[in-house]
């Protein structure tokens, strides 16, 4: 069964920057009550949205990819899953003033955390924003996604900076838990782009208005 979508209010009289502001403030509240993880281990929900993220970069060699924290649907299941299979996986470094750099990832044992309440980042080589040039697909976080792809993040503006690097024909999924997709539409902004597809633990699947879905 299909999970309802979170009710989102009313933001059409506000401006832009504004109405994303409220609807990430509703967003995270709902986050906090409603999407609990275990401390340790994997949940099924956690199994769940794994095995359909594989489904989805299934024969890639290289995917970007982050580290989930607090609420997030989990992808620490995933990097390792993908890295058995030998896929190269590209993680954020976090920097200073949202610096643009990736490292690959190693294992769970290289993760660390390098600034207060920033996610875990790998240990190896820091590489230069260009590098994401490198891989076929981008696994990113969001708070919500409508059914056109346009995405709600966190508003540091860190893809804002990094979606514009990559290559071309390379997929945008866009990882949330099933009730963040929502009818939509979302507020954008000139520079937002637009992802190809959606993962949750229910299911994954192109979005109306991909590249990647005409003539699916």
């Amino acid at each position: 069964m299909t999970t309802p979508t979170h009710p989102l209010p009313v933001t059409d009289e506000l401006e832009v920057s504004d109405a994303k502001e409220q609807l990430r403030q509703v967003l995270r509240r709902h986050r906090h009550q409603h999407h609990r993880h275990p401390t340790t281990g994997h949940d099924a929900a956690c199994e769940a949205v794994t095995d359909h993220a594989l489904q989805a970069v299934q024969g890639l060699s290289g995917v970007a990819a982050y580290v989930s924290v607090s609420h997030e649907p989990c992808t620490r299941l995933l990097l390792e899953r993908l890295r058995e299979a030998g896929v190269n996986v590209l993680l954020p470094v976090l920097g200073p003033q949202l610096s643009r750099s990736w490292s690959y990832y190693r294992g769970e044992e290289d993760l660390a955390e390098h600034a207060p309440g920033r996610p875990p980042g790998p240990g190896g080589e820091v590489l230069p924003a260009e590098e994401v040039g490198r891989v076929q697909a981008l696994i990113v976080p969001a708070l919500a996604v409508d059914r056109r792809g346009r995405r709600l993040g966190q508003g540091g503006g860190w893809y804002d900076r990094m979606l514009p690097l990559r290559a071309d024909g390379t997929q945008i999924f866009a990882m949330v838990h099933p009730d963040e997709l929502v009818a939509g539409p979302l507020p954008v902004e000139e520079h937002d782009v637009a992802v190809d597809a959606v993962i949750t633990s229910e299911s994954w699947f192109l979005l109306e208005g991909s590249a990647f879905s005409s003539g699916a």
